[in-house]
């Protein structure tokens, strides 16, 4: 089917009219495109900005970090934690000196307590671990420094607070050098971390925990004699996986681990993590473009609708046209123009809305928010995809008329 330039410009201007006639109708059916593609722009903007700051988060755990957890057993087919260590000091050695994929390992043991500084006290996590984790960690002091493998050694109590521990002991700054007290145990306080920010699992704040030598955990606040979890780093991101199994390897032997027997630890990798995180983003991103896209389909069926009433208010119109010479493809190409031209303007005011939207609900929230030229186009496309698929029903039916009846139609 094709329609002349001239035919085409007459179309243009009789749609156009008829559009501006019904200023309000017009508005109104194209406030459901308008409404459907600010939605799937905002909603994919959330989920897009969600799913970077996830793996910023992942990132923050460190540069090709593995954690190993204790107390893992098999029960009724799934891998569960018993809440019983068998990870010892001694292996975190072993790990250094035996597994050449390792670049670094560190030891962790981990309790609570209230930790007070004059008559300022602040509940949180005290962290004990080694002189290998800032390294793991890829986390830096803003003042002062971390401690040394001599405190660690022995026992010193020494200690470093995160971001939010030190703004609620000293908003007044100069916590270096300061002695904090954790379960009337006196800390001198050498260093202060920068902010990290809150953990991808959880959404835990990072920033309030004091780290301490894992020592000092075990023999002053603990007694504890067995690590909580042990962080280690791969030489490099390619190596990874080699460097799993020859800790697996390593701890199972250490452990006396016979084959076919469960070990009783479990390790995962910042790539599972990554990985994990981004199938559940790429979930949350397929529900909310979902839902959004039922507001296009919602909008559509408006256009269809109106259009359909269009060609009965405009029987006699279309009657008198065809009785001068206009052809059934005239008629066809004026009202899928005119419902094209409704989506089309409904799905550009929609992408401004929907950018302004997403620019209102990081400002107002304070989530993150990303909008991707690709979403952007998806959903204007979208939009006037729509406009063609349920403009051309009303269309093809005004086009199907006989004129003579079209011209007897009260």
């Amino acid at each position: 089917m094709i329609v002349p330039a001239f035919r085409l410009a007459s179309i243009a201007k009789v749609g156009l009219r008829a559009i501006a006639r019904n200023k309000l109708r017009s508005t109104l059916t194209a406030l459901g495109i308008i409404i459907g593609v600010a939605c799937v722009i905002a909603m994919s903007a959330v989920a897009e900005g969600a799913a970077r700051q996830v793996q910023s988060n992942i990132r923050a755990l460190g540069t090709n970090s593995i954690m190993i957890f204790p107390g893992a057993v098999t029960q009724s087919g799934a891998r569960i934690f018993t809440g019983h260590s068998t990870l010892t000091p001694e292996d975190v050695e072993a790990i250094r000196a035996e597994c050449p994929s390792v670049a670094y390992a560190a030891a962790g043991a981990r309790t609570a307590g209230q930790v007070v500084a004059g008559e300022a006290n602040w509940s949180t996590e005290i962290f004990g671990t080694d002189v290998d984790w800032p390294l793991i960690r890829a986390w830096n002091t803003e003042q002062g420094s971390f401690f040394t493998e001599a405190d660690v050694r022995a026992a010193a109590k020494v200690s470093v607070l995160g971001r939010t521990v030190a703004d609620n002991l000293f908003p007044d700054g100069g916590a270096v050098g300061q002695i904090v007290r954790i379960r009337n145990v006196p800390f001198r306080v050498v260093g202060v971390f920068e902010k990290k920010g809150g953990s991808v699992m959880g959404g835990r704040d990072q920033d309030d925990q004091v780290v301490v030598p894992y020592t000092t955990v075990m023999k002053r606040l603990t007694g504890a004699t067995r690590l909580s979890h042990v962080f280690v780093a791969a030489v490099s991101e390619d190596r990874i996986r080699q460097a799993m199994e020859e800790i697996s390897a390593l701890l199972r032997q250490r452990h006396r681990i016979g084959p076919g027997q469960d070990s009783d630890f479990m390790m995962r990798s910042q790539e599972e993590i990554a990985s994990s995180a981004a199938e559940t983003a790429d979930t949350f991103k397929v529900l909310l473009a979902s839902v959004a896209a039922i507001s296009l389909l919602v909008g559509g069926i408006g256009i269809m609708n109106i259009m359909l009433v269009s060609v009965t208010e405009r029987t006699r119109e279309i009657g008198v046209r065809m009785a001068v010479g206009a052809k059934a493809r005239h008629v066809l190409t004026q009202f899928l123009f005119e419902a094209v031209t409704l989506s089309v303007v409904g799905g550009a005011i929609g992408v401004g809305l929907g950018i302004a939207s997403s620019a209102a609900i990081s400002t107002i929230q304070g989530w993150p928010v990303a909008v991707r030229p690709e979403s952007v186009a998806l959903a204007f496309g979208f939009a006037a995809l729509v406009g063609v698929a349920f403009g051309l029903y009303p269309a093809a039916k005004a086009a199907r008329l006989d004129p003579i009846e079209a011209l007897r139609y009260e």
